[in-house]
């Protein structure tokens, strides 16, 4: 994603990708340009495959390009004669394959347009999460969104979908119920649905765009303290938002301290975390930024934060990216203690771009560094408290996540331990440089 939105056309999103989502930062040639390769190349594959060599030659983070000879690259590029965008796609593949930079990524159209639709935080449905239920094998409702048309029309948890506009769903998978159900807003669908102790019954609603929760938070009594609990599943363009609502709507109920669980959140936008950095942060920098060219920016903590109460961040080997972002401030900054397992590692910054075809490309354009100077590329962050969970805790966390955030949790048990302590804000001055190092399965409470 681009640390420097003014360099860019107003169309642009920055974006910072993690260990499973990457970020991007969208843009659209300029017309001059484009005349040019369209008179030239007459809007064939080659076209394309230009495409992305001028970005890639323009933006990429290493001007040595992994020591490839790129112009030599482009005219091996270009003397191919190519039948189908199919096939420039394979030699585009090719091509940025020896970067070396997995993040440096072609998409075809499919590709990219669900890369835009979880960083827009946004989907064209009626709103529900489903899964195929373990005891009956059917496609059953675990969820209907708030405002959403299924919440509306009353569907509930523990629906089960028999059908999808007259199409069976025995034996259908998720994905593909999701491809029957997601559709242009405005236009109709129906479902035929099953319900413990009524009939099966025929409901016809209307898809609308909607905003996907990324945070969910709850309020809890733990011993003599409330505590407000906030689960970030991934920096969204509606992530901040969501952020700042969870964070007013429990300080509104006399908390005494928050728990942040980054765990499992990949990364997302790069202004998302620089902007939830500063609801926790009153002051304090929060991530530097280096281009190609050593050009540097810093985003700092600008006095707006919403609250000062004691905060316990829960992070694990899956927080990546703009997560590591925002647990860099909140440690560096010791305006939190991190506990749970080594972070992912990825301190760098891409930039994502529309192609002509609709298909598109993530370039990385820049490294970034923790506040006091620190590069977590490949090593993360290590908590204050580091807990790695054992292999049986993951698989019954994984297999209820109704556990999480509850003291069955052992990270989160342990963020209880520590926000309990009297003496938080003095721990938090004398964090030692090196994490303590806990089992979680020697952990007792």
């Amino acid at each position: 994603m681009n640390q420097s939105a003014k360099r860019y056309s107003p169309l642009q999103i920055a974006l910072i990708g993690g260990a499973i989502a990457t970020t991007a930062t969208m843009s659209v040639f300029g017309p001059a340009w484009t005349r040019c390769v369209r008179a030239a190349l007459q809007d064939s594959p080659k076209a394309l495959v230009d495409q992305v060599w001028q970005v890639v030659n323009r933006e990429y983070v290493d001007g040595s390009f992994n020591q490839q000879d790129w112009q030599a690259t482009r005219q091996s590029l270009l003397s191919k004669n190519y039948s189908s965008n199919e096939e420039a796609y394979v030699a585009i593949r090719e091509a940025l394959q020896k970067l070396g930079d997995p993040y440096t990524r072609f998409m075809d159209p499919n590709q990219y347009q669900a890369l835009t639709s979880q960083t827009s935080g946004e989907v064209s449905g009626i709103g529900i999460r489903m899964e195929v239920n373990d005891k009956t094998k059917r496609l059953t409702v675990v969820e209907a969104i708030e405002n959403s048309p299924a919440l509306k029309a009353g569907i509930k948890a523990g629906d089960e979908i028999v059908a999808i506009d007259g199409k069976s769903t025995l034996a259908m998978k998720v994905d593909d119920a999701s491809k029957l159900i997601r559709g242009k807003a405005g236009t109709p669908i129906s479902l035929r649905l099953s319900r413990l102790g009524k009939n099966t019954f025929n409901l016809r609603l209307t898809r609308a765009t909607i905003e996907v929760p990324t945070v969910r938070y709850t309020l809890k009594q733990e011993g003599n303290r409330r505590v407000g609990y906030i689960r970030l599943r991934e920096f969204s363009a509606h992530a901040s938002e969501q952020m700042r609502r969870a964070i007013r709507d429990l300080s509104g109920k006399k908390v005494d301290a928050f728990v942040l669980d980054l765990r499992g959140n990949p990364g997302g936008l790069l202004q998302a975390s620089i902007e939830i950095a500063r609801m926790w942060l009153d002051d304090g920098g929060i991530v530097r930024t280096v281009n190609r060219r050593g050009d540097s920016e810093d985003s700092k903590a600008n006095h707006t934060a919403l609250t000062k109460l004691p905060l316990a961040v829960l992070v694990d080997g899956n927080s990546a990216s703009a997560s590591e972002i925002l647990t860099g401030a909140l440690k560096d900054n010791k305006r939190a203690v991190v506990i749970g397992g080594q972070t992912f590692g990825k301190a760098l910054v891409q930039s994502v771009h529309e192609l002509s075809d609709g298909s598109g490309l993530a370039v990385t354009i820049a490294h970034y560094f923790t506040p006091a100077g620190t590069d977590i590329n490949h090593k993360g962050i290590t908590p204050n408290i580091k807990i790695d969970l054992t292999e049986a805790q993951e698989r019954q966390l994984a297999s209820n996540p109704d556990l999480l955030g509850t003291r069955s949790d052992p990270q989160y048990a342990r963020a209880i331990a520590v926000l309990s302590n009297n003496n938080f804000a003095q721990s938090l001055v004398n964090q030692p440089s090196q994490s303590m190092s806990v089992s979680a399965s020697d952990l007792k409470f």
